[in-house]
């Protein structure tokens, strides 16, 4: 792995996210729609589905706003969905991915850009950024919550499958291939671990430093990629400021 370390965002972001959880649940709405549209409603029997339903469950989504998404797949509704990655960089040169879900691919493209552009970004055509990111299983353990030692968590993790660990004072890491990632999560629960975070998600295989005169507009980017409605998830190469 590169040592990029995502919990460190992550926990910078929580108050951040609190703040926007209505449109959040929105998202989530629409994602659990589409995989329930596609592979089914009962998520023991739809990988996908059970997934984001996990994804739900960890940012506090209520068990009414998830049975509704997929009540309305189970009813038949005729909306629609297109999956589109958008590729480009931010300012200071850093690799971006952009994951969306719309009913409206122009109206997405154009915001997207306009993220982009009015900000020091620019976009990149399909697969000019991609390459550099891994779809990788990520699994984070609150060390104050789990009371095994490093030893033990790597034994563990390695006898499920799962590629690496990373450790700090606060939580483990843990990184699987895309096709591990079920197995090596649901095997942690059934050891009795306590997770704080497990996805799928993008993972640089490099990183990029942000520039200090740029690092407050390419915030400003991301945050307006990360407002926008149509957007699920946004991916970046920039280093952690501990990592600069």
């Amino acid at each position: 792995m590169s040592g990029h370390s995502k919990w460190h965002n992550i926990q910078g972001r929580k108050s951040a996210q609190d703040a926007k959880r209505g449109k959040i649940f929105q998202k989530l709405s629409r994602e659990l729609f589409m995989a329930a549209k596609a592979g089914g409603s009962d998520p023991n029997d739809n990988a996908a589905l059970r997934l984001i339903v996990d994804k739900a469950r960890a940012a506090n989504m209520p068990k009414d706003n998830i049975k509704r998404a997929l009540d309305k797949a189970d009813g038949g509704s005729e909306d629609h969905y297109d999956e589109v990655t958008y590729e480009g960089y931010a300012p200071g040169g850093v690799a971006v991915l952009v994951e969306a879900l719309t009913d409206n691919k122009n109206r997405t493209a154009s915001a997207v850009r306009v993220a982009f552009t009015r900000n020091g970004g620019s976009m990149g055509s399909t697969g000019s950024v991609s390459y550099m990111f891994d779809r990788k299983g990520y699994i984070v353990l609150d060390r104050t919550k789990n009371s095994q030692d490093e030893d033990t968590v790597l034994m563990d993790i390695m006898d499920l499958g799962a590629d690496d660990l990373q450790t700090s004072d606060d939580a483990f890491e843990i990184y699987t291939e895309a096709k591990e990632f079920a197995a090596v999560r649901d095997g942690l629960i059934e050891k009795g671990y306590d997770l704080a975070d497990a996805e799928l998600t993008m993972i640089p295989q490099n990183t990029t430093p942000v520039p200090e005169e740029k690092k407050e507009q390419f915030q400003h980017m991301i945050d307006q990629l990360e407002d926008d409605d149509d957007v699920s998830e946004v991916y970046t190469a920039a280093a952690d400021e501990d990592d600069e």
